[in-house]
């Protein structure tokens, strides 16, 4: 097999970041697979018929479930809300079909638990599974693994992280799904904390063990597009602190109300002979320090991760021409094609998008119980 046929379910914002990876993971990656994007599905035969056209899909279902019978799909993408991921992961996987899962794996654990479940299954007979935490494949996050992993700053002691939006600041900014429980799981926790869960696991190789949290939600009803109001039933924002396995101590700041800020996932991480600092909003860019070097002239110097021996940098542009956010999807297609075809095992794995969901879980048990310390199920309990 030289191409692997892809079906997409959804079509919004992360199906259109997905559909532009589809469309240049071949020309810029030459994977050992070479995607064909067969179908998207999407409930209205009208808007989906309009963005298959926009964005590069050779036909349209109107039910996610035409895909599984498809026999030119091996693949399928998901890329609805949270709601729906269990059910089409775990079809998709249990009908033979590879699957890439957005982020986070699901609305609660107990789906996430059946969704690895189905992984499970599906591996024995070849078939491989992803969840896409694409901030792993930014190319300075991917060298700041690297560098932790290789020892450069030591025994990880710190880690504070945040994910930094305003986009909910104005009462008046209109209802959405992410704002309904039902759909969304939760809010800015499971929306961007999520996300640096994720990161700071990756990055330290350490999965954070127990939390206490605090959330609120500041705007309760919101406009809804055809009139009147909806109830907010999510969090606004999520802060809570944390242990790691490794024994760092952990802080974690999700929300989508920072007033000013655009899109600040940062993360510092600091160890016993050095430190790293990341901020998406520079994200062609790591601080490293070296704090075995001459205390004269020690201190945070910044790398532009653009060079061909960066990860990822090599297959675009020459040095110093930077990097989007939109290369992110293109490196985690490349990824996946490369370990289907391998026979290997993709990461992260739905397991890993389990281990969040239950970080995710511990933080709003905690955050119910007034900050309380919550054990996160399934990990070491590290010391408290």
């Amino acid at each position: 097999m030289t191409t692997v046929g892809v079906g997409m379910v959804g079509h919004a914002f992360m199906g259109r970041a997905h559909s532009q990876a589809w469309r240049s993971v071949g020309p810029f990656f030459g994977p050992p697979l070479t995607p064909v994007m067969a179908a998207l599905a999407g409930r209205s035969a009208e808007r989906a018929g309009a963005a298959a056209r926009e964005l590069g899909w050779a036909s349209v279902e109107t039910d996610w479930k035409e895909l599984l019978r498809r026999d030119d799909v091996q693949l399928v993408d998901i890329c609805t809300p949270g709601d729906g991921h269990a059910e089409i992961a775990v079809a998709a996987l249990d009908a033979g079909k590879h699957v890439l899962c957005e982020k986070p794996l699901a609305n609660s654990v107990a789906e996430a638990e059946a969704m690895v479940a189905a992984a499970e299954r599906a591996r024995a007979r070849g078939v491989r599974s992803m969840v896409g935490f694409n901030y792993r494949r930014v190319p300075a996050v991917a060298l700041a693994r690297d560098l932790v992993a290789e020892g450069r700053i030591g025994a990880v002691r710190h880690v504070r992280a945040q994910y930094l939006q305003d986009w909910l600041t104005d009462p008046e900014s209109p209802f959405t799904w992410r704002m309904d429980r039902d759909r969304a799981g939760s809010g800015a926790l499971g929306d961007i904390g999520a996300h640096i869960i994720d990161t700071a696991q990756f990055i330290t190789g350490h999965a954070v063990t127990g939390v206490s949290a605090l959330m609120d939600t500041f705007v309760h009803e919101r406009p809804m597009p055809g009139g009147g109001t909806g109830q907010v039933t999510v969090d606004d924002a999520a802060l809570f602190i944390g242990r790691t396995d490794g024994g760092a101590l952990a802080s974690f700041e999700a929300t989508r109300v920072a007033t000013g800020r655009k899109n600040a996932l940062r993360i510092e991480v600091s160890g016993s002979s050095g430190a790293l600092s990341f901020d998406l909003e520079s994200l062609n860019e790591l601080w490293f320090h070296d704090a075995t070097e001459d205390a004269a002239t020690a201190g945070f110097r910044r790398i532009v991760v653009t060079e061909p021996v960066h990860p990822y940098a090599g297959h675009w542009w020459p040095p110093g021409h930077a990097l989007g956010y939109e290369h992110t999807f293109t490196h985690q297609m490349a990824d996946l094609l490369t370990a289907i075809a391998d026979g290997a095992d993709p990461s992260p794995s739905f397991a890993d998008g389990l281990q969040v969901q239950r970080v995710l879980d511990a933080v709003q048990r905690s955050a119910s119980s007034g900050g309380g310390w919550a054990a996160v199920e399934g990990t070491p309990v590290g010391s408290v």
